[in-house]
């Protein structure tokens, strides 16, 4: 069973209604911090489970879950002598299959016939209503949050618990310590899901006994026998210690999952999250634990682990529906960025979009899958991209732009400058023009510019979003000469620019020779100078686009 759709309304950051569509697979959610990926999943497994940071939401609601700007429109209203509608938190999952008869109905958003659940908190008319009446005649600067319940109920609009949802999740988080009791609740769950009944009972009737030893040890009876001579509370009744079975399952609670002889609650978060989720992929019950939340799962992960980790989500799922929150280019890049969605703030609106990747060239999905260590996430998550062929062109540009923005870098105004192999520069446009970016292709000709720049670039001519930025002279064919041509009348000042002695390198082919056999050198000099420069006029061209709107 999968999820096709999420449906959030004032939850968090979520001002308002969202909706956010998901495939059968594998899922990436990127996006800048405060976005709302961690929230989306919280929303998932919240709806799922009735549980929110390790624990059940019923008995710890709090004002902080409503979305602040909610909160602060119903209290001005308030103050304004309005009597508007308390704020309401609305979560609704639908799922793909529509043969769960009892979870089908209009009880959603929608009013559509779907099958699904909805998680609601919302204000308690029934039994709080004059309780209410009788608050709004005082002055109060926070939401009664006192006055409110939880609803949940399947879209056929009865009453459900998590026992009667046939769609398990499982949330991972290895940056978390949600997990108060150091036998880690989760991963116990887990394994007790993995559990025949046979072998369940099997563990209560072993811990039993543990319990029957325990109370007839020598030194217990002694400590009891002592605790219920000072300790009487009346004549029939006496204290005494012992072992916690007061339900049948009091083992879950009690027992601690071991790694290689060590508490799990010990070893490294990056295992903890290998782990969790390896054990959340072997399922042994395809029913259960078959959507699986991660919150970016490159936390605490070294390179080798990560890739280890991502080989075990692609070769393993066992066609479990996968969600992911990451900022991390190798992850989303592995998995596939025809997967990824991205999640931004609108700037004039502060209203949550969303963008997906599934009509990306497959071509260039396999390309990133295969070589993966590109950045591909700095080209999604900036505001304006500029694409560059190596170190060299990136602190040129870099420079550029400072010299004229006051000392401040492209990416403090939200601009990245990309160094990118030429073969590569495709592949990033094709993202680019998916997702509608403004990017820029800083290039050399070659000495061709008809067929390195126009020919090599023509596709993309008629691509609002895309713009090439190259040196026509084919006399001038890479960055050096380029460079040096734009300061032809000032070569003493460029030579003290660039660290050379100005009467050893006293030609334009000197300095161009030297500059060719020292790319990365004289381009960080150049960056780190305080001499004045000149600089070839695509460059001047490419940071008046910056500038653009």
């Amino acid at each position: 069973m999968k999820i096709s759709k999420l449906y959030i309304e004032n939850f968090k950051c979520f001002n308002g209604a969202f909706t956010i569509e998901f495939s059968d697979n594998v899922n990436i959610l990127v996006g800048n911090n405060e976005v709302g990926k961690s929230t989306i999943l919280e929303a998932i497994h919240l709806a799922l489970t009735g549980v929110l940071n390790g624990r059940y939401l019923r008995n710890e609601l709090s004002q902080y879950l409503f979305n602040n700007e909610v909160i602060k429109k119903y209290l001005s209203e308030i103050k304004a002598g309005y009597n508007p509608n308390l704020p309401f938190i609305l979560i609704e999952v639908f799922f793909k299959e529509n043969d769960y008869a009892k979870f089908e109905g209009d009880g959603n958003s929608d009013r559509s016939k779907a099958t699904g659940i909805s998680f609601k908190i919302e204000f308690d008319n029934e039994a709080y209503k004059s309780a209410y009446e009788e608050l709004l005649k005082t002055e109060f600067e926070t939401i009664p949050i006192e006055f409110y319940k939880i609803s949940w109920m399947s879209f056929a609009r009865d009453g459900i618990t998590s026992r009667n949802i046939p769609l398990k999740s499982v949330l991972i988080d290895s940056s978390s310590y949600r997990y108060h009791n150091g036998s880690d609740m989760y991963i116990s769950r887990i394994i007790k899901n993995n559990l025949s009944d046979e072998q369940k009972a099997g563990i209560s009737q072993t811990f039993r006994k543990l319990k029957e030893t325990f109370m007839n040890d020598d030194s217990i009876k002694a400590i009891n026998e002592q605790v219920e001579k000072n300790t009487q509370i009346s004549t029939s009744k006496k204290v005494e210690i012992s072992v916690d079975l007061s339900t049948r399952d009091a083992w879950e609670s009690t027992l601690m999952t071991y790694l290689d002889e060590i508490p799990f609650h010990q070893i490294g978060k990056g295992e903890q999250c290998i782990v969790k989720t390896n054990l959340s992929l072997s399922h042994r019950k395809s029913e259960e634990a078959n959507l699986i939340l991660l919150e970016e799962p490159e936390n605490h992960l070294t390179h080798s682990k990560l890739n280890e980790f991502i080989k075990s989500i692609t070769s393993n799922n066992n066609q479990k529906q996968i969600i992911i929150s990451t900022h991390s280019s190798f992850v989303a890049n592995k998995l596939g960025l025809k997967n990824l969605t991205l999640l931004n703030v609108n700037k004039k609106s502060f209203k949550r979009e969303k963008f997906n990747f599934e009509n990306l060239e497959d071509t260039t999905n396999r390309y990133f899958k295969k070589l993966s260590g590109y950045d591909t996430l700095r080209l999604i998550l900036c505001k304006k991209a500029i694409l560059v062929e190596g170190d060299s062109d990136e602190l040129v540009v870099q420079k550029a732009y400072m010299d004229s923005h006051e000392g401040k870098l492209p990416i403090e105004n939200d601009i990245d400058v990309i160094s990118v192999k030429s073969l590569a520069f495709k592949r990033f446009l094709e993202i680019a023009k998916e997702l509608k970016q403004q990017t820029a292709v800083v290039t050399d000709n070659d000495g061709n510019y008809e067929e390195n720049v126009i020919n090599k670039y023509k596709e993309y001519n008629n691509v609002d979003c895309i713009t090439i930025f190259a040196d026509n002279n084919e006399g001038l064919n890479t960055l050096e000469p380029q460079f040096v041509d734009a300061n032809k009348d000032k070569l003493d000042t460029l030579c003290k620019a660039i660290g050379i002695n100005s009467s050893k390198y006293n030609s334009v082919d000197k300095i161009v020779s030297y500059m060719k056999s020292n790319k990365t050198n004289w381009a960080l000099n150049i960056f780190e100078t305080y001499e004045k420069v000149e600089y070839p006029n695509y460059i001047k061209k490419l940071i008046d686009w910056c500038d653009e709107e």
